[in-house]
């Protein structure tokens, strides 16, 4: 990401799990839809201003920091924001010089929202994005229409680009997507051990994803295959 000297002492960090392939999106449903429009944001044949929404594990997060890994691997600069955890910065301090990054990405707009200083600073950023050609891609648990801002101009900006709602996966796409992660790690998944951890944990894409990096750890540790009884131990589930 662009190292910013303002943002030097942030730790912000992408996740290297979060790939525009490692998001479980089957082939001609909504998700798919939204995927590629990403992936057009970012190699410039699409919509500079993207705007996602959804439910909390719906997996907003892993698009933002994907669309990052994707524009690096381009060749772009970029600067991902997760604003639930910086809310207690400065806007005006943070967003000096982000009108020459290539692709920004606000994750948990919320956070920040009914705050003046933060929807004006947002407000602006975006017009200097506009400005110079650069692309933005924002992400809320709910829709433009729906936040709690107090700046009616910022809530008409963010409706200018495309709006995407970001759809939960059901309990057996879960499935398919925590399979497609171990295989992604060189795990062997199988649909019992698999649909015995989707029944035990939250639902919650993330929680699973992280649980399965835990097994992941402890199955090169210990040398064993994901079975029932390992998995059971090791999550104590």
């Amino acid at each position: 990401m662009v190292n910013l000297p303002q943002q030097l002492s942030l730790g912000v960090n992408l996740n290297d799990d979060a790939t525009f392939e490692n998001f479980y999106a089957p082939t001609a449903t909504h998700n798919a839809m939204v995927l590629q429009g990403l992936r057009q944001q970012v190699d410039g044949s699409g919509e500079a201003f993207i705007y996602l929404w959804g439910a909390p594990g719906c997996g907003l997060t892993h698009l933002l920091q994907a669309a990052c890994h994707e524009a690096q691997r381009c060749g772009l600069s970029v600067q991902y924001l997760p604003l639930r955890d910086l809310a207690g910065y400065a806007p005006d301090e943070l967003f000096v010089g982000l009108e020459s990054v290539d692709l920004v990405c606000l994750d948990c707009l919320p956070a920040v929202a009914g705050r003046p200083d933060w929807e004006l600073a947002i407000f602006n950023l975006y017009n200097r994005l506009r400005d110079e050609g650069k692309r933005l891609l924002v992400a809320a648990e709910y829709g433009p229409r729906e936040l709690a801002l107090t700046l009616e101009d910022l809530r008409s900006r963010l409706q200018w680009g495309l709006t995407y709602q970001v759809h939960s996966l059901s309990d057996d796409d879960k499935q398919l997507a925590l399979q497609l992660r171990a295989r992604a790690r060189g795990l062997e998944l199988s649909d019992d051990v698999a649909q015995y951890i989707i029944q035990r944990l939250p639902r919650d894409t993330n929680e699973l994803f992280w649980q399965l990096q835990r097994l992941d750890h402890a199955s090169l540790a210990e040398q064993r295959k994901l079975t029932i009884p390992f998995v059971k131990k090791v999550l104590s589930i």
